[in-house]
């Protein structure tokens, strides 16, 4: 659109008009002189005087002309109207002032094309960050969340993130806490224009790059987030299935070949003296014992390298959530720790395989048993708790096993459901691989850490079919 001629610049031309009027009634009063004496003259320098001061009139107001476009061209820049045009005056001809008008409204034409240009650019940019499965978050320059996508919303799981730093919910009291704490204090801990590898409670690990750019001369610093649960668990697997393997070829080749050797050797029993014979038969078969459990030492392994895939069949969870709490409430009852249901909510059938995920709850109840039990000896403790609670949330069902043992303190989140880690003592981390394997190929989200009272806590969220 064209813009209309814009209007005179009114305090200067006033200061200007003033001016001539001013010298020129000065000029007048000299000239009154010449009134009587000189008539003719005194006429002639009136005239002259008239004359003079029409055209300085005219050349003030095209002196002032540029200065009103400029103005005119100051608020088009002000009120962002980039597409607006500037008109020459078509009446007279003035070179000058057309040359400022074009440069006006190149400077505009340019304005406007890179206003479109950096529109453009940032729809593209906004598209990229919703589509893209990487976490993004960009911070301002006091390092508080500026913007974030939907995949970084996702992985905060904090309402209403926009102008608060990450270690905002770290210091929150403890029922505010987000419930990705651990995930968000290792981010916070990234150092500038560097990555780390990270891990939740729930065993998903991730790879977080800090990075910056400059915005306005400044820096303004990023994070980009993304999951290698599944490429590691991947890797980890193929690893573990030949390392196991190798293992349990030679273990197995030599327990084979060494318990064939012990057997033969009972038979010089007899040869032996008394006394002899029966430290002699005592040695072998405690040597016969240990070869035994190194097989199945081997063998937990291969369970979980060589798990089937899951056989799913509709179940009654809280059915078989009994049958644990019937076999270990006995055995905890003898340790002085109760095993009892919190919460026990009529959830629909689920959809699982029942064997695995039996075998998997057990190791949970198991490890929850032992870790009070050695909590309560450590400290002289009389009594401890295990407890379960299951109820239905939207679109999932909720179970979480507490326990007063306590054993988290101070272990990082990356530890966890790790081969060979293990808070009991002499463990091998066989059983929370073994859970994790069986949550996983069912698809099922987990966590384990310490809840707001510091008891430790095992969650699983099942999904639950469409009502």
């Amino acid at each position: 659109m064209n813009a209309p001629l814009p209007g005179r610049a009114p305090r200067l031309k006033l200061q200007f008009g003033l001016y001539l009027a001013l010298l020129h009634v000065a000029l007048l009063a000299a000239v009154l002189a010449f009134a009587r004496s000189r008539p003719w003259l005194f006429v002639s320098l009136e005239a002259a005087l008239l004359v003079s001061c029409v055209i300085g009139y005219r050349l003030l107001a095209r002196a002032l002309e540029p200065l009103a476009y400029t103005q005119h061209f100051h608020s088009l820049l002000q009120d962002g109207e980039y597409a607006a045009r500037l008109l020459a005056p078509g009446h007279r001809r003035q070179p000058e002032l057309e040359q400022l008008v074009q440069l006006f409204n190149a400077m505009l034409s340019r304005l406007y094309e890179e206003r479109l240009k950096l529109g453009e650019q940032q729809g593209l940019l906004d598209r990229l960050l919703e589509a893209t499965p990487s976490a993004v978050i960009v911070f301002d320059f006091d390092g508080r969340i500026s913007v974030l996508n939907a995949a970084a919303s996702a992985l905060l799981g904090v309402d209403n993130p926009i102008g608060k730093p990450l270690h905002y919910w770290l210091d929150a009291p403890t029922e505010r806490r987000a419930r990705c704490a651990a995930l968000l204090e290792q981010l916070d801990r990234i150092p500038a224009d560097s990555g780390a590898l990270l891990s939740d409670s729930a065993g998903r690990r991730y790879r977080g790059q800090r990075g910056h750019f400059h915005d306005r001369g400044f820096k303004r610093q990023f994070l980009l987030v993304d999951e290698l649960t599944a490429e590691l668990a991947d890797s980890e697997h193929a690893t573990y299935d030949k390392l196991i393997r190798v293992m349990g070829h030679e273990v197995n080749n030599t327990v084979a070949a060494t318990a064939s050797v012990l057997d033969s050797l009972l038979y010089y029993r007899d040869q032996l003296a008394e006394g002899d014979a029966d430290d002699f038969s005592t040695a072998i078969v405690a040597v016969k014992r240990r070869n035994v459990q190194l097989g199945e030492f081997i063998e937990r392994f291969t369970r979980v390298v060589k798990m089937p895939a899951p056989e799913l069949r509709p179940v009654e969870l809280p059915a078989l959530l009994d049958g644990i709490v019937a076999l270990y409430r006995e055995p905890c009852r003898s340790r002085g720790i109760t095993l009892a249901w919190a919460r026990r909510d009529t959830v629909p059938l689920l959809a699982m395989d029942s064997q695995l995920m039996e075998q998997a709850l057990l190791n949970v109840v198991k490890n929850a048993m032992e870790a009070v039990e050695a909590t309560m000896q450590e400290q002289g403790l009389n009594a401890g708790t295990v407890t379960l609670a299951l109820h239905r949330e939207d679109g999932s069902v909720h179970l979480s096993i507490t326990d007063s043992g306590r054993r988290l303190a101070g272990v990082p989140a990356s530890q966890l459901f790790t081969p060979f880690f293990s808070t009991k003592k002499g463990g091998q981390g066989i059983g929370l691989l073994f859970v994790r394997e069986v949550l996983n190929r069912h698809g099922y989200s987990h966590r384990l850490a310490a809840d707001e009272h510091g008891d430790t806590c095992f969650e699983l969220w099942l999904t639950a079919p469409a009502a």
